[in-house]
């Protein structure tokens, strides 16, 4: 069976100011993502990595260019669609360096909150909050405040939230930035595995090289441009 496309771009541009103060971030960046693949995006500080993972999760508007999440194109120089809020909520899910839950809502609570604004009954919203709990091997943590949880724990509860839409595609940004290096790795195994089990893609914004050796693809940002490195030059 051939690889289904979660992620294609054609030709995005980004760029900020005008004159003096005009900044061109990224030219031309071309690439397509596949389901099941956990992808690296590495770049210098500055370079884009943050733009250009906005720009794909429909948070951040390109200049030009195109974009397609799955097999729905959702921006042709300009976004076909009146609110990209729909599409966020329905088709991506996001992780980012803190775990952002909601300190006065419960760990189940902090994850029915998404499906139930996307107007999913309550009780099928619980069950696959549950079945995810149980996936990460926190079931017993659901009646608990993010307070009463390790950093660990927070942050399996993160992930669990980003997935509970069943989304086409998971944005992480800096997943690993405060960890340490068993930790990191640790983490990156989960997110590799998510990826194959639940069939989702993952852009994996990072700057830590020791996680890149258990990613399927490198995607750098060189010259403004994307370009894929080879995961076996980095083990």
């Amino acid at each position: 069976m051939s690889a289904q496309q979660a992620i294609k771009v054609e030709n995005l541009n980004k760029s900020f100011g005008s004159g003096d103060t005009f900044v061109d971030v990224i030219h031309d960046a071309s690439f397509t993502i596949y389901k099941g693949e956990l992808v690296a995006l590495v770049a210098p500080s500055g370079a884009g990595k943050t733009t250009l993972l906005m720009m794909i999760g429909c948070v951040d508007t390109p200049v030009s260019g195109k974009i397609w999440i799955g097999d729905e194109k959702v921006y042709d120089n300009k976004w076909l669609t009146k609110t990209t809020r729909k599409i966020r909520r329905e088709k991506l899910g996001f992780i980012f360096q803190a775990h952002y839950l909601i300190p006065f809502l419960n760990v189940i609570d902090n994850l029915v909150l998404l499906p139930q604004a996307n107007k999913v009954d309550e009780k099928v919203a619980k069950t696959k909050a549950r079945e995810l709990l149980k996936y990460f091997d926190i079931a017993e943590k659901e009646k608990a405040m993010p307070s009463q949880l390790s950093g660990g724990q927070n942050q399996r509860v993160a992930i669990a939230r980003a997935l509970v839409n069943d989304p086409e595609i998971i944005l992480a940004d800096e997943p690993t930035a405060a960890l340490d290096s068993a930790r990191s790795i640790d983490v990156v195994k989960m997110l590799k595995k998510i990826a194959k089990e639940q069939n989702v893609a993952i852009v994996m914004v990072t700057h830590d090289e020791r996680v890149l050796p258990y990613c399927d693809k490198i995607m750098k940002i060189e010259n403004k441009k994307t370009v894929f490195e080879d995961v076996s030059a980095v083990k």
